[in-house]
């Protein structure tokens, strides 16, 4: 039996051929969805070996093991993205250790956020968006994201990129897509307003073709890439 060296095999490789098909599929330029590996609970080594193929830019939930990874692989030229819920008081640490945060859903975080910024280097942000009553998530609800919005994008220091969500699992494609949509017209109504919503960070592992189809810009991947998660670690 012959075997196909052109068919992906490692899960970088097969994850990339994902985004481009999906892309291909919904005409979207594949430069235009950046891949973030979602590295939270793994190892400096495991990010190390993900970066050797290529991938540069990663994501953390977590202030403490996240800063703590930044550090170790500062020898590395990679792009630290901060995804997690954000208590205020760590607001400094992560203006100092990370270039975008995807997470602000109240105006506490983004003026703390702002002003530690100040002493650092700009940030490129996101409001976490919530679509539907999740007590145990968090985000900002479409009521009041056009308040968030004009407030964050006075603030200096801090460059409103667009919208992030994480909504309910889905396993059906068509649901999957609606929910994306949802998003994205909340993002097209403040486009609509004269603020800039340039990146939508929407999609994981089951369901990246979803959100690529309705105009996702930031996919993040963790179990697709590193397999599933050991949280006893």
């Amino acid at each position: 039996m012959e075997i196909d060296t052109d068919k992906p095999t490692t899960p970088i490789d097969i994850v990339r051929e994902r985004i481009k098909t999906a892309c291909d599929k919904y005409n979207r330029d594949v430069s235009d969805v950046t891949l973030i590996a979602v590295s939270k609970t793994r190892p400096a080594s495991s990010i190390r070996e993900l970066a050797s193929h290529g991938q540069k830019v990663f994501a953390e939930n977590y202030v403490q093991e996240g800063v703590g990874k930044v550090c170790e692989l500062s020898d590395m030229q990679l792009n630290w993205h901060f995804i997690g819920h954000l208590q205020s008081n760590k607001s400094i640490e992560v203006a100092e250790h990370f270039t975008w945060v995807h997470s602000i859903d109240r105006l506490k975080i983004a003026l703390k956020l702002n002003k530690a910024a100040a002493r650092f280097h700009p940030l490129n942000v996101l409001i976490q968006v919530k679509l539907d009553d999740e007590e145990n998530k968090a985000g900002v609800g479409a009521d009041c994201l056009s308040v968030l919005v004009e407030q964050i994008s006075e603030m200096e220091n801090l460059n409103l990129r667009g919208l992030m969500s994480i909504p309910k699992p889905e396993d059906d494609f068509k649901s999957q897509r609606h929910t994306f949509s949802r998003v994205k017209k909340l993002a097209n109504a403040q486009t609509d307003r004269g603020f800039t919503m340039d990146c939508l960070s929407m999609g994981m592992s089951n369901d990246l073709e979803a959100a690529i189809a309705e105009g996702a810009t930031h996919i993040r991947i963790g179990t697709a890439l590193f397999g599933p998660r050991d949280y006893n670690r």
